[in-house]
C-alpha cells in the first residue's frame, strides 16, 4: 500500500512536469532548497551526502521520498510527548557520586567513558551488580525462563521482533501463568518488526491471557513521516532485580529451533542488582509514552537491602540511545572504546556499514599497533547488505584491521571488548539505522566477570571463522563489483 502511494505521487508529479514546464522548475527549486536544508541539519555527513545526491539527481522521486523517509527524528509533537515523560522518569536515575569517584580513582579512562554516558544519556554507573554473558540464544533463553518462573511482582519485556514458534509459545505460556498469579506482565513490541511475522490482532490473545501489550509506532498502510524510527531495543526486567539485554529477539532462529542461515549466533547479558534500575526506567519511559500513562517509578524499584547484598563485581552502566537528540550515544561509546584502546579491540557485528568517523577510528587504532578484529556473518540474512558489508573490507584490511567471517552461519551479536577491561553488549548494530534512527540500548562494563566472558567467546569464535585477506578482496571484487560497492556505500544511509 505504501509503495503504491509513493508510485502514485511520483507519477502524478511526472505527469504535471510533462504538461506544465513550470512544475518541473518549481520541483527543481524545491530540490535545491531541500538539499540546503539537509546539508545544514545536525546529522552524519555520509547520511546528508546520500540524501543530497538522491534529491538532486532525481528530484521527482527524491523530494517526496525524503519528506517521507528522510527525517532523522520524530515529529515535534512526538518529541514533546517523549520529553514530558522523560522529565518525570529521569529523577529516578540519580548519579552515584561515590561510585563515580571510586571508578575515577581506579581507572581514569573508564571514568571518562562513564562520564560521557552519564551526561549524554543520563544513565548512572552502578556497583552492587552481578553480570553474566551468554554466548548463544539458547543459553540466554533458558536463563530468562528460570528468572520468569521466580518473578513475584512484575515482568517487563520490550522487543523489536516477535515471531510465532516454539520460543514465542514457551514464553507466552510462562508469562500467562505468572499473570494468573497476579504478576504485572507487560510487553512492548515494535509494530514494523512484527508486521510480517505475527497474525493480525495477536495482541488481543495476549491480553486475554493477562499480558498487557503496547505497540511502538504502529504500522499503517498510509504514508507517514514518523515510520522511519523504530524501537530496536531488547529488554527484559523482572521485579527490578534482574534484567537482560543483547541481540536476541523472540523468534525461533535466535535459539536455533529453525535453520534459516546456518547456525544463528547471538549473545546477551544478564544483570542482577543496582543496574537493573536503569532498564526498569527505560521500559517505563517507553510504556508511558505509548499508552499515555504516568508511572510511579518508586513502586518498581527493588529494596535497598536486596541491592546492597549483591557483591560489587566491577562497574556496570546500562544506557539507551534515541533519535530525539543530536547525540549518537551508541556510536560514541564504540568510538571511545576504539580510540582509547592500547592492546586490542574485538568486535561482533552482523552489519558493517561504516561512516567516515568509524572507519578512521578503526584504521588509526590498527596503525597504532592495536589488535583490531571484526567478526561478521559467514552466511548473510540480507544479500545486498552483505555486499555493502564486504565493500568496507579493503580499506580496513589495507590498514591492518583483521576481519573474520563466521563460518557456521549468521552472526547477529553486537559486542565490543577491549584490553581485558571494557566491554559492551547490546542491540546496537554498526549501521546507519541502528546508530542514528532507532531507539537502542546497551551495557558498558568495566572489570566485571562478563568482560572476560565476552573475550573468551571472541577467541573461540575466531577459531571457527575464516579470516579474510586482501587477496580475497581482489579475487572476489572485479571492476564491476567495485563499482557496485561504491554505489552501495553512497546510498548506504538510505537502506
Amino acid at each position: 500500500m505504501i509503495l503504491l502511494q509513493i508510485t502514485w505521487i511520483v507519477l502524478f508529479l511526472a505527469d504535471f512536469s510533462v504538461r506544465y514546464s513550470f512544475v518541473s522548475v518549481i520541483l527543481n527549486m524545491i530540490a535545491v532548497i531541500l538539499a540546503f536544508f539537509v546539508i545544514t541539519r545536525w546529522s552524519n555527513p555520509s547520511f546528508k551526502l546520500s540524501w543530497v545526491f538522491f534529491i538532486m539527481m532525481v528530484p521527482i522521486v527524491g523530494v517526496p521520498v525524503y519528506l517521507i523517509f528522510g527525517r532523522p527524528g520524530l515529529t515535534r509533537g512526538t518529541r514533546r510527548r517523549m520529553d514530558v515523560v522523560n522529565a518525570k522518569i529521569e529523577p529516578y536515575l540519580t548519579e552515584h557520586t561515590q561510585v563515580t569517584e571510586h571508578l575515577r580513582s581506579e581507572h581514569i579512562q573508564a571514568a571518562l567513558q562513564s562520564d560521557y554516558i552519564w551526561h549524554a544519556a543520563h544513565a548512572p554507573i552502578c556497583d552492587h551488580t552481578s553480570s553474566r554473558y551468554y554466548k548463544c540464544g539458547e543459553e540466554l533463553f533458558d536463563a530468562m525462563l528460570a528468572d520468569i518462573h521466580r518473578a513475584e511482582k512484575y515482568i517487563f519485556l520490550e522487543y523489536f521482533i516477535l515471531d510465532t514458534g516454539e520460543m514465542y509459545d514457551t514464553l507466552v505460556n510462562e508469562l500467562a501463568q505468572k499473570a494468573a498469579q497476579g504478576v504485572d506482565v507487560r510487553l512492548i513490541y515494535d509494530d514494523v518488526g512484527c508486521v510480517n511475522k505475527m497474525p493480525s490482532h495477536f495482541y488481543r490473545k495476549l491480553q486475554e491471557k493477562g499480558i498487557r501489550c503496547a505497540a511502538f509506532n504502529p504500522a499503517r498502510p498510509v504514508l507517514s513521516i514518523i515510520m522511519n524510527n523504530r524501537d530496536h531495543r531488547k529488554i527484559m526486567v523482572i521485579d527490578g532485580k534482574v534484567s537482560y539485554t543483547g541481540g536476541v529477539n523472540i523468534a525461533d532462529e535466535y535459539i536455533n529451533k529453525i535453520d534459516r542461515f546456518g547456525y544463528w549466533k547471538d549473545t546477551g547479558i544478564r544483570l542482577e542488582g543496582a543496574a537493573s534500575r536503569s532498564f526498569t526506567a527505560m521500559f517505563l519511559e517507553m510504556w508511558d509514552y505509548i499508552v499515555g500513562s504516568e508511572s510511579n517509578c518508586e513502586l518498581y524499584l527493588p529494596e535497598a537491602s536486596f541491592v546492597e547484598q549483591i557483591p560489587t563485581q566491577g562497574y556496570v552502566q546500562p544506557y539507551d540511545d534515541t533519535p530525539l537528540d543530536n547525540e549518537n550515544v551508541g556510536e560514541n561509546v564504540y568510538l571511545n572504546m576504539i580510540n582509547r584502546a592500547t592492546k586490542y579491540v574485538y568486535i561482533f557485528t552482523p552489519y558493517l556499514i561504516l561512516d567516515q568517523e568509524m572507519t578512521v577510528a578503526l584504521c588509526n587504532a590498527a596503525k597504532s599497533g592495536v589488535d583490531v578484529r571484526i567478526v561478521t556473518p559467514g552466511i548473510p540474512d540480507k544479500k545486498m547488505v552483505f555486499l555493502l558489508t564486504r565493500s568496507h573490507y579493503p580499506i580496513l584490511l589495507e590498514n591492518g584491521v583483521r576481519i573474520y567471517e563466521y563460518t557456521p552461519g549468521f552472526l547477529h551479536a553486537k559486542c565490543f571488548v577491549c584490553d581485558d577491561e571494557y566491554a559492551t553488549v547490546g542491540s546496537i548494530n554498526l549501521d546507519y539505522r541502528s546508530l542514528y534512527l532507532h531507539f537502542e540500548c546497551g551495557v558498558f562494563l568495566y572489570q566485571t566477570p562478563a568482560v572476560s566472558q565476552v573475550h573468551t567467546d571472541m577467541i573461540e569464535t575466531f577459531a571457527v571463522s575464516r579470516e579474510v585477506t586482501i587477496a580475497d578482496c581482489q579475487k572476489k571484487h572485479p571492476f564491476g563489483m567495485r563499482m557496485l560497492h561504491a554505489f552501495l556505500r553512497l546510498v548506504a544511509p538510505l537502506l
